[in-house]
Formats: structure tokens, sequence, C-alpha cells
């Protein structure tokens, strides 16, 4: 038996029985439909050396190209960068299914992503993948080695720390994780341990206050604990890269206009005529809306001037481009000094106040008893 508590994404009960039923339904779906939208639009992957500017000449390309861009999600971690585009023909509105195209396109955006020092990592390709596209891009960083590669910044304060013991009695190898709580972080973790064939037997996760405490009962999936101090040591890289992929990093931005070709290209580049690094980015389209969201940091993975920020928003319009999030040091720094800065406090998104939850699978995992 699998037991979750969980609450909305602040901090209350579940009322709304529409998204009740929506949780039972995903849960009682054995395979649910992991297409997420590929149809009828070309999903393109992308992989590479991050660097400021970057996204602003993949969609300068890709406009230049007649390529208009209806999803996309941009994930950054230790100087690289995963992203997965979903594009369709700006004239036709068809999926772009001409294989030469479909090389020009590839081609361009190799160069783009090769940058002058990434000849040999910087990979495009057109994804053949159904699978979820947040795991895909796990997925996608795994295969680059992000969780190999040094970070410039310094170690945070707030950094994963991860232990992995074996457990010899009970042939279990046992994974603690203590982080930051935020949204997903369990879906975050279980993927990376499937993905790296590892089956979790059990687990408990605990919350209090702002922090988290996981402990998986792991195995291989021939039913070995791990069995060496190298691959013990990837473990504990792999699950921490997997916590940090998605933990925000600098402003929230969100943009929401009527959409056109060449949005996207527009906006990045007034980003990056400031300085500005986006360190993950969430695109969407809804009928003739953009629903767009930007995690930005200063070149070198520090806060933004606030006063950057406005000049930006000054430029792509203040109705448009909102600040939906800043990091808790804004306010602590305003406090400091007898500010307000004028915008929401922090959010902090919680994977629910929970006290203990056991599980024994996560749709992505078996239960052995």
């Amino acid at each position: 038996m699998d037991v979750f508590h969980v609450t909305d994404l602040n901090g209350n009960k579940l009322t709304d029985e529409s998204v009740i039923s929506f949780i039972e339904q995903s849960i009682e779906t054995t395979y649910p439909d992991r297409s997420h939208g590929f149809n009828g639009l070309t999903a393109l992957e992308l992989t590479g050396t991050d660097r400021v500017g970057l996204l602003s000449e993949v969609f300068a390309v890709l406009a230049e190209l007649q390529c208009t861009v209806v999803d996309a999600k941009v994930w950054t971690h230790n100087c690289r960068i995963a992203s997965l585009i979903c594009i369709k023909d700006c004239n036709s509105g068809s999926p772009i299914e001409d294989s030469q195209q479909i090389d020009r396109i590839e081609a361009r955006l190799r160069n783009v992503l090769k940058g002058d020092n990434d000849i040999r990592s910087a990979k495009t390709s057109v994804s053949m993948a159904v699978t979820h596209t947040e795991r895909r891009l796990h997925q996608m960083m795994f295969a680059d080695r992000d969780y190999e590669r040094k970070p410039i910044l310094q170690h945070r304060a707030d950094s994963p720390v991860v232990t992995v013991q074996n457990w010899v009695e009970r042939g279990y190898s046992v994974v603690n994780v203590q982080c930051k709580d935020r949204t997903k972080l369990l879906f975050d973790i279980v993927c990376t341990l499937t993905d790296m064939q590892y089956v979790v037997f059990h687990a408990t996760i605990n919350t209090a206050g702002d922090k988290a405490y996981l402990e998986f009962y792991i195995r291989h999936t021939d039913g070995t604990p791990i069995s060496s101090e190298a691959e013990r040591h990837r473990v504990i890289q792999c699950l921490q890269a997997a916590v940090e992929r998605r933990a925000s990093e600098g402003v929230r931005l969100e943009l929401c206009t009527s959409d056109r070709q060449g949005l996207l290209a527009d906006v990045t580049r007034t980003f990056r005529e400031n300085g500005l690094n986006v360190t993950r980015a969430e695109i969407s389209t809804t009928r003739d809306m953009a629903l767009n969201v930007f995690h930005i940091t200063d070149a070198i993975g520090n806060l933004v001037d606030p006063k950057i920020i406005e000049a930006v928003r000054q430029k792509i319009g203040l109705g448009n481009l909102k600040v939906k999030e800043l990091p808790l040091i804004y306010h602590q720094k305003a406090e400091r000094e007898e500010q307000a800065v004028g915008v929401g406090g922090a959010v902090l998104l919680s994977l629910g106040s929970l006290v203990r939850r056991n599980l024994y699978n996560l749709g992505l995992i078996k239960s052995y008893s």
C-alpha cells in the first residue's frame, strides 16, 4: 500500500473535487497518454554548453527558418543546457516533415549550440520519444553527464545533501536526501533512480517547514545492492543533479501576450542585451496567446538588479511581462534597507505539508514484497 498526504501549492487541504478526481484517474491509469501534445508538432531535442544569449540565438534561427515555437521547456545545470522544443511551420501550421528542411534546422541549431568551444558535445535531433517531457529532460541531461561537470558558482548553502549506505543484512542500499522542499521533488528523484536501473522497494518522505527528508531502499533491477565506492559516488552525484536541475534560480518572469512570429526571439534578445541569463524556461501557447515563464539571473548567476528588471519590462511591456516571484534574498535585502521591493513575496512551493508518506511505487517503479 502507498499512502500520500498532499496539499495544494499553498499548503491547503485539497477541496476541488475535479482535482481529486483527476489525481485518482491518473493513478488508476496503467498506460496514460504520454505524447504530451507532440501530435501535429515537430519536437526538437537540444543539448550543449549554456551561455548568455544562447536561447536568443536558438529562437532567432527558428524564426528565420519560418518555424513557430508552440511549446518548449529549457533546463540548465552546471553550465549545460537541455531543451525540448515543439515547432510547426509558420505558414501552413503543419508539422515539419520534409527531411531536407529538418536537416537544415538541425545543422543551423547545432552551429549555434557549438559556439566556440563545444564542438563535440552539442547535439540536436528530432525527438522520437513519447516519454513525459520533464522525464525526458532528465534523461537528456543524464546522458550529457551534467552531474560530472563543475559549476562556475560556489557551493550553495541550500545544496542537496545525499548519502548512500548499504544495509547488508537485508540486501538494500539506503539512499537519504535532504534538501529544500518544492513541487515535483519526488518525481525528479524517482525518475533518476528508475533511469539508472534501480528499483525502489520502500521509501519514507518527511517535510518540516521548507525542508524535505527522503529515504529510499533500493536495489538494482537484478536484485543486488550498490557494490562499489565508484557507483555510490555516481548515485550521489546524479541525485544531487536531479534535485538542482529544477531548483528555481533567479527571478521568475511571466510573459502573457498575443502570440506572433518572432516573439520569443525578440523577448530573449532583450534579455541578452541587458546581460540576463535564462536559467529555466517554460514556453506554451493557448489558442493565440503566448504563456511563457522565464527564470533569469545576471551573466554569472547572481541576482539581477531590480532596476534592470524594470528596464526590461519597460521594453517588452509592463502589462505583458510581470515579476511573479522574487527570491527570498531580495526581500531580506529590502528589509535591511527598510525599502519595499514592490512585488509579491517569495513563494515557497512545497511537496505538501505531510508528516510522513510511505510508498512502494510511484507509477514508474514496481512494488515488491
